[in-house]
């Protein structure tokens, strides 16, 4: 079926190109940096490795000459002496010498790492299950929020049974909606955390890994010196849509970055709906259906049907099709398994969704409209 697909859009099945800002293939070596941390650790890398080779070849070197200069059959005989104090005192000595001239450069590397003081800008990134949330605290930008979430479209991912129908792309699961945009030559400090499991926030190019965990704070930085798309995932394992949970960063001029802050909040600024305005039921399921694609299907599944003992079905929910309200608290508040969305969504997209919910599949609400209005009313 998807070799099919595949051959329908002329690409061949075996086409596999590299990712921008991402890995490319038959990559053996760490990716290419972008700042001069990730520099600093490409070059202890190869240092190390170098390290590593020479005692290698030194040790298995005097070895193997040791086993053919000196057999039984050239007339050597074995050593009879039981220890000595200067082979003791090499052997000791020597290995120390080894560990602190690798250890220099290292740790100075990893202080390096962790000195966030002074930055440009700081960026707050929450880990959930499975998405992004970023929140631009200091500096320019200060006051955007999003969510980025897997733009990889489901036709070539596929679900347990079903084949993917569409070509994969040159970033497949490496493609996000939303991408955190910085400018080049700028600190960016980011503040990492979580909302339910452990994540963590890793562009390799950046030489950047941190762990985001529930209830903590941690801290990390890059300063990226090249304009550019990186990417980079979760690789924390979180669940199952773990796999889904890319990373993209546009490190864009100075200039255009302060477009796209002012770009940026003018669509906040739109998107702050006046929750007195009354809409029809085709404009909130319009817009619920995209809030759906992007906050629910990963549980409830595009048919609606969930995961049996996992996730419940919405498809002939008793929940979706009965008095509203019980779903209005549930969608804020959360129940279970079932995240709170009162911080995360609007009253306007909740509504929204909930209306998509009751107008879908099987669904026929008897109340089959929620106005923002009535969301509002249930966060008081």
């Amino acid at each position: 079926m998807l070799s099919a697909a595949l051959l329908a859009t002329g690409l061949p099945a075996w086409a596999v190109v590299d990712s921008q800002g991402g890995p490319a293939v038959r990559q053996l070596n760490l990716q290419t940096p972008a700042t001069q941390i990730a520099e600093q650790i490409y070059s202890l890398h190869n240092l190390m490795l170098v390290i590593c080779l020479a005692i290698f070849v030194a040790v298995f070197g005097v070895m193997f000459y040791s086993i053919l200069k000196h057999r039984k059959s050239l007339g050597h005989k074995a050593a009879t002496f039981h220890e000595s104090t200067s082979v003791e005192i090499a052997w000791t000595v020597v290995p120390f010498i080894i560990v602190i001239l690798m250890a220099l450069p290292a740790t100075k590397t990893v202080v390096a790492m962790k000195d966030t003081s002074n930055a440009d800008i700081t960026i707050k990134v929450t880990g959930m299950q499975w998405k992004w949330g970023y929140d631009y605290l200091k500096g320019e930008g200060e006051g955007i929020s999003f969510l980025s979430t897997l733009a990889t479209p489901r036709t070539q991912i596929g679900a347990p049974g079903v084949e993917p129908t569409e070509a994969r792309g040159d970033n497949y699961l490496l493609e996000v909606d939303n991408q955190v945009v910085v400018p080049v030559n700028k600190k960016v400090r980011m503040i990492t955390t979580a909302n339910d499991v452990i994540h963590s926030w890793t562009v390799p190019a950046f030489g950047v890994k941190q762990d985001a965990i529930p209830g903590f704070v941690r801290d990390t930085w890059f300063k990226a010196d090249k304009i550019g798309v990186y990417r980079g995932q979760c690789v924390e394992l979180c669940g199952k849509e773990h796999a889904f949970m890319p990373i993209v960063v546009n490190v864009v001029s100075e200039d255009d970055y302060k477009k796209w802050v002012d770009v940026k909040k003018k669509e906040m600024a739109a998107k702050a709906d006046d929750p007195a305005k009354v809409w029809t039921v085709d404009e909130l399921k319009q817009r619920g259906e995209k809030l759906y694609a992007a906050n629910c299907v990963a549980c409830h599944q595009a048919t609606g049907k969930g995961v049996p003992g996992a996730f419940p079905a919405l498809d002939g929910s008793a929940v979706v099709t009965g008095e509203k309200g019980a779903q209005i608290g549930i969608l804020l508040n959360g129940k279970n398994a079932m995240p709170a969305w009162k911080s995360t969504l609007s009253d306007t997209e909740i509504a929204a969704v909930i209306t998509y919910t009751r107008n879908s599949w099987s669904n026929k609400a008897a109340e089959n409209i929620v106005q923002p209005a009535e969301v509002l009313a249930a966060r008081k």
